[in-house]
């Protein structure tokens, strides 16, 4: 068992990265030309709390697929808007991508970003038909604590929630740099008060400790360049759901932030996988 110390060295990704500053620094510019250029629908409410809220970038043509994006910051911070620059590849692709935003820690616990989660995407099953959008064709992807709430979308039993709600609802997932066990990060010192996880409220928000009904495709992927705790959880779910996974792409010379940056690469295999599984060729 990994000490408390070696938890926050294994876990604390930022810590690890010298540059993170730079980097968030460049995603902003980045996204912030992407809206520039892109047609922007902000701030679709969702839900009753002032965090429950998306953006959307349609695609060009109608009755395109649709990618959900969850974005990542431990659950504590970011924010949608600072990934904007992933949406262009798609929707240059023909495919319109939402990026929904979650209330954070400590104000809001892990379960309750759960729900907000399963509320956002029943209201685009509901909704986005009307603006031309084929929800029959819905794929999550999330990065880090995105990866996780992308997971619990994927074992959703969607009729439970709502009987209007089918159980296939999602055609798909993909999973980058994802924590599926958080018993771990009990015991982490720099997320402990803001997460404020005991074992039994961590087993109950744990991908790991659900099995998806349906054998809807996973794929995964981490950093060869981040922790062995990030590449074993990545391995975790995999072997979890081997009914559901697929495919794990390997992102050599990646560390954690920089695993997501791949996902809206047109030139990167995880963008084309992505394609794929929303029924699109590359």
């Amino acid at each position: 068992m990994l000490t408390p110390e070696q938890l926050d060295r294994q876990y604390n990704a930022r810590a690890a990265i010298s540059d993170h500053p730079r980097i968030f620094e460049r995603w902003r510019v980045e996204s912030s030309a992407a809206r520039a250029v892109l047609r922007c629908e902000p701030d679709y409410y969702f839900g009753p709390s002032p965090g429950e809220s998306l953006d959307l970038y349609p695609a060009a043509t109608r009755n395109a697929p649709l990618l959900v994006f969850i974005h990542g910051g431990y659950w504590r911070s970011l924010d949608k808007q600072d990934f904007s620059f992933l949406a262009p590849a798609f929707v240059r692709a023909g495919v319109t991508v939402a990026m929904p935003n979650y209330g954070l820690a400590p104000a809001t616990s892990i379960e309750e970003m759960v729900r907000q989660m399963l509320r956002a995407f029943a209201w685009m099953y509901r909704t986005l038909p009307q603006l031309g959008i084929d929800t029959r064709r819905i794929v999550v992807a999330g990065h880090s604590a995105g990866a996780h709430l992308a997971a619990m979308m994927l074992a959703a039993d969607w009729p439970k929630w709502s009987s209007d709600l089918p159980r296939d609802l999602l055609k798909g997932a993909v999973c980058v740099s994802g924590i599926y066990d958080l018993l771990p990060l009990v015991r982490a010192p720099f997320l402990r008060a803001d997460l404020n996880l005991d074992d039994k409220t961590a087993r109950r928000v744990s991908p790991v400790h659900y099995r998806p009904g349906l054998d809807i495709p996973l794929i995964t992927a981490v950093g060869a360049d981040e922790s062995e705790e990030f590449r074993r959880q990545n391995r975790l779910i995999g072997e979890a759901w081997p009914h559901c996974f697929r495919r794990d792409l390997p992102l050599p010379g990646r560390h954690h932030l920089a695993s997501v940056e791949a996902l809206g690469d047109p030139a990167h295999p995880l963008f084309h996988a992505t394609l794929r599984l929303l029924g699109k060729t590359s």
